[in-house]
């Protein structure tokens, strides 16, 4: 799943091809899209200019000269791509967005499950999602009072976009690697010192994430210190081994050895 960094190059990439350009037209391509894109929303789209597109966590915001958003979540393992004028698109299209200088834009998705919905407002989106990990009002103390009184394992609270918007399994995994701190922990147990590593940790693996441009590819595992890895050795080298667990129906990966509870 596209996670805060992946979706930021995402974000970049499609402000380069959009920012400042007229939508001619839109087209939805799957059942799924139609839904939220209906005939009328689409037709609505036809002259709009594109004024910006930002980022909050995981969503997309592409803003429109008439105040209004479409917000976009990649879901599993949605894209963008640019389409030159005359070109074949991609396979699995599911949003298209013709622009006034020939080109298209175009939403991929094999597993069809991204999102795209306009809206007059984005406040409530917001207010469902936490601060980044890199706020600099984020502190450690702030960080450890969030995760006082939670039950749930510290890997499973961090996959709560309430919490940490933008954190996904890969790189809650990768951060407990680098804090040296047990997935399977309770979130509210953790001592300050231990939060502090939990969010130094995660944004770590979120500035990796960052450093690398596009997407990683399925069984990529060298690109990842922890996920991934399983039977692989620790690279704390401690001698300990990865190993694998299941928790909220997501793999964790973590070291025994340097990760104990």
């Amino acid at each position: 799943m596209p996670e805060l960094p992946e979706v930021e190059h995402a974000v970049r990439r499609l402000r380069g091809w959009i920012a400042t350009r007229a939508i001619v037209r839109a087209e939805a391509h799957h059942k799924a899209i139609r839904r939220t894109l209906t005939p009328r929303r689409l037709a609505s789209l036809q002259g709009r200019a594109v004024r910006d597109v930002s980022r909050r966590g995981k969503h997309q915001f592409v803003h429109l000269d008439d105040a209004r958003v479409l917000h976009v979540h990649f879901r599993m393992n949605g894209d963008w791509a640019w389409v030159a004028p005359g070109a074949d698109a991609p396979r699995h299209v599911r949003l298209t967005l013709h622009l006034d200088d020939g080109a298209r834009v175009v939403l991929t998705d094999s597993r069809a499950l991204a999102t795209a919905v306009l809206l007059d407002d984005v406040a409530p989106v917001l207010a469902e999602l936490g601060p980044e990990a890199d706020d600099p009002a984020l502190t450690p103390r702030a960080f450890h009072a969030m995760l006082a009184g939670k039950r749930t394992p510290i890997k499973v609270a961090l996959l709560d976009q309430r919490l940490l918007a933008g954190v996904g399994n890969i790189y809650a995994t990768e951060g407990l690697w680098h804090a040296r701190v047990d997935p399977r922990v309770a979130a509210g147990a953790l001592t300050l010192a231990q939060a502090r590593a939990v969010l130094t940790g995660v944004r770590k693996a979120l500035g990796r994430g960052m450093r690398r441009e596009g997407r990683y590819a399925e069984g990529d595992s060298h690109e990842f210190l922890v996920y991934d890895r399983e039977g692989a050795p620790c690279r704390h080298r401690d001698g300990g081994t990865i190993r694998r667990i299941v928790q909220g129906g997501r793999s964790t990966y973590h070291c025994p050895r340097c990760q104990r509870r």
